[in-house]
């Protein structure tokens, strides 16, 4: 079986990272600002970009993924260091905090790509 990773489009990984357009991947996605509020159109192709519905699941992709990654993390750290628990929560939740802060407006950039990608009749394309 080959890599999930590798079968994706890298452009459009590339265009989600920037939070640019599923369609033209030059306009902005979202509004101004540090948001999750989407523009109505895209500026650059007009793409209504308020059609798309991507609903919590970045959010739980987040908690899952995240999830994942930082508790074996944490685990082994406490049992390589035996760290105290307020230096854990300290840590960890900051950790936790930023990673899904700075994630998760690429996360739902890509889910809303991925829509229009395989559901354009949805955009009314």
């Amino acid at each position: 079986m080959i890599f999930p990773l590798l079968l994706m489009d890298r452009d459009l990984v590339k265009a989600c990272w920037h939070c640019k357009c599923p369609k033209c991947r030059v306009g902005d996605l979202y509004a101004r600002g540090l948001t999750l509020d989407l523009r109505e159109r895209c500026d650059s192709c007009g793409l209504d970009i308020s059609r798309s519905d991507s609903a919590d699941g970045p959010a739980v992709f987040l908690i899952f993924i995240l999830g994942f990654l930082l508790v074996p993390l944490a685990l082994l750290v406490d049992a390589v260091f035996g760290w105290p628990l307020w230096v854990h929560a300290i840590v960890w939740g900051v950790c936790a905090l930023f990673l899904t802060v700075g994630s998760l407006r690429p996360l739902k950039a890509y889910i809303i790509a991925l829509q229009y990608k395989h559901r354009p009749s949805d955009w009314g394309e």
